[in-house]
């Protein structure tokens, strides 16, 4: 953080109402940089899991990814379960089918995937498999999760600033603790008004009209990568193993065309990202030593 707390009120107390807009508004931002660069506490649990020398094999490492998917599935379930009590019937019901896809969809992935790695030779590989297996998990759950907060009820107002500040003005020698106080409260409002801002801009995205994704270029262009990269994984893979391939393309698309309509152009590209990112990385990964 840029301040600590106690340079913040000393600067809140030397300074009028300007200067503690000023500096509470830099503290609001330096707070929601620092939440931004903080790690998923899933992703910070298996890290220190990998870490550890009681994992240090690769059946270790394997299992603390395998943990942090079993982690990631919970955080779905629970951002489901918000959803369903908060979301306007449509969005819940749009939803449920989204989770009906992507099961189905998951279905067909596992046995890509292990196809996939039935070419490979290497005990190393069995980390590999495990990651991509988390991957489609986590994205799922931070959609999901970020979904789940836009509906999610606003929080309520803290009164409790104001009514410190308030008691802090009313007793004697306590200025400087006054103007601490006071500062707390703005940049409380106005962390407060930020968050408030970001929610009314994301759901006015999420209404506005999705246009073709023969005219949205990001999502064309990630289209175009993803039948490349499909193309390339099925020239790769042994015959037997093509069908898989096309059950588990099939029952993405279904997915995806179950997603899509509820969020906003940049998702529905990032989706077909998350795609492409995971076709690529199995298509480089086919028959290799």
């Amino acid at each position: 953080m840029m301040f600590r707390q106690k340079n913040f009120s000393a600067a809140l107390a030397a300074c009028g109402a300007i200067g503690v807009l000023t500096v509470a508004l830099s503290l609001a931002a330096s707070d929601a940089r620092a939440e931004a660069a903080r790690a998923d506490p899933i992703d910070t649990a298996m890290q220190n899991c990998l870490a550890r020398a009681d994992r240090s094999t690769t059946a270790g490492q394997v299992q603390c990814i395998d943990a942090a998917r079993d982690a990631w599935q919970a955080a779905i379930d629970a951002a489901l379960r918000s959803i369903s009590a908060s979301a306007p019937d449509d969005d819940r019901r749009g939803w449920e089918a989204s989770q009906r896809k992507w099961l189905a969809w998951r279905k067909e992935e596992v046995p890509l995937v292990h196809a996939v790695f039935d070419t490979t030779k290497g005990g190393a590989y069995s980390i590999t498999q495990a990651n991509v297996l988390l991957q489609s998990v986590r994205d799922r759950a931070l959609a999901v999760r970020h979904a789940a907060s836009r509906f999610a009820p606003p929080p309520p107002a803290a009164a409790s600033g104001a009514s410190t500040a308030g008691a802090s003005a009313s007793s004697p020698g306590s200025a400087a603790a006054g103007s601490g106080a006071a500062g707390t409260s703005i940049a409380s409002a106005v962390a407060s008004a930020a968050a408030t801002r970001a929610q009314s801009e994301d759901a006015r995205a999420h209404n506005e009209r999705m246009r073709p994704c023969t005219a949205d270029a990001a999502c064309e262009h990630a289209q175009f990568d993803l039948r490349r990269y499909t193309r390339a994984l099925r020239e790769k893979l042994p015959a037997h193993a093509r069908p898989v391939l096309l059950r588990a393309q099939r029952a993405w698309t279904a997915y995806f065309d179950a997603t899509s309509p509820l969020g906003t152009e940049a998702e529905r590209a990032d989706l077909i990202g998350e795609r492409v990112a995971t076709v690529k990385r199995l298509s480089e990964t086919v028959g290799n030593d």
